[in-house]
């Protein structure tokens, strides 16, 4: 189980875009047009093998839409996890009580959306690829299409490392998500494998329950913070430290 693709939420797309890239040294490999079936548009930019993707409403009414407004503006969204077998964990964890909300199952790809209310406020996908023959499976990656690996970059960051979750009760939240992802949590953390990990902390801003950080792994420090220092926002999106960013409306911690 290995944390795969982390998803932001924003009102204004290519804006959020640009500084995603330009900061974390990045770029769009893919616009899925199949997202419009969700009144949504979108980027997934990889780093490294792993990917960030940003959604953006396009329409009224759209699940995306309602969950900027329930938490106070653009931020993390979704948590996308890749496995072995997904249809399994998708009979698991619906045997939990769990919602699906959303499923695909194709032979090259498989995945389930699980409900935000029934996971702490998070949007989850379990999601497994089946590599077509002659294609190494940890580059298969549809989310992403055929051609996102030209568009890898590992100069600047190199993957993901873990997700911050906030809760009125991490204690809870923790042991609710132990029994989805059937994992052991120590000390409000699920571990996962390359060294991937979800954290559960308290409420610590007026956001309520969600997202509250992305950790992706850094390559040049140095070259993320003066990036940051460079792009002449608000006092929000300068860095708070040396360890910790903000773009897209959620912070992002630099391991």
């Amino acid at each position: 189980m290995k944390l795969r693709q982390v998803v932001f939420v924003c009102k204004d797309l290519e804006g959020n875009a640009r500084e995603l890239c330009e900061t974390l040294g990045i770029e769009v490999a893919y616009r899925d047009p199949g997202v419009g079936k969700w009144g949504l548009a979108n980027v997934v930019c990889p780093t490294g093998h792993d990917f960030l993707e940003i959604v953006s409403p396009t329409q009224e009414g759209t699940s995306a839409g309602r969950y900027i407004q329930r938490r106070k503006g653009d931020g993390g969204y979704m948590v996308i996890l890749q496995v072995a077998d997904a249809v399994k964990e998708r009979e698991r964890i619906t045997a939990l009580g769990v919602r699906a909300v959303e499923k695909k199952d194709l032979p090259e790809y498989k995945y389930t959306h699980f409900h935000p209310s029934d996971t702490a406020g998070v949007l989850l996908s379990i999601d497994q690829t089946v590599a077509p023959a002659g294609v190494d499976p940890k580059l298969w990656w549809p989310p992403a299409a055929k051609d996102w690996l030209p568009h890898a970059k590992s100069n600047v960051t190199n993957g993901l490392g873990g997700v911050e979750i906030q809760a009125e009760d991490p204690d809870a939240a923790a042991a609710l998500w132990s029994k989805i992802l059937a994992r052991p949590v120590e000390g409000d953390i699920i571990r996962l494998d390359d060294d991937g990990e979800i954290r559960f902390v308290p409420i610590a801003d007026d956001r309520g329950p969600g997202v509250s950080a992305f950790d992706v792994k850094i390559v040049d420090r140095q070259a993320v913070l003066d990036r940051a220092h460079k792009r002449h926002h608000p006092p929000a999106h300068v860095p708070s430290s040396p360890a910790q960013i903000e773009l897209c409306g959620c912070r992002i911690n630099l391991v």
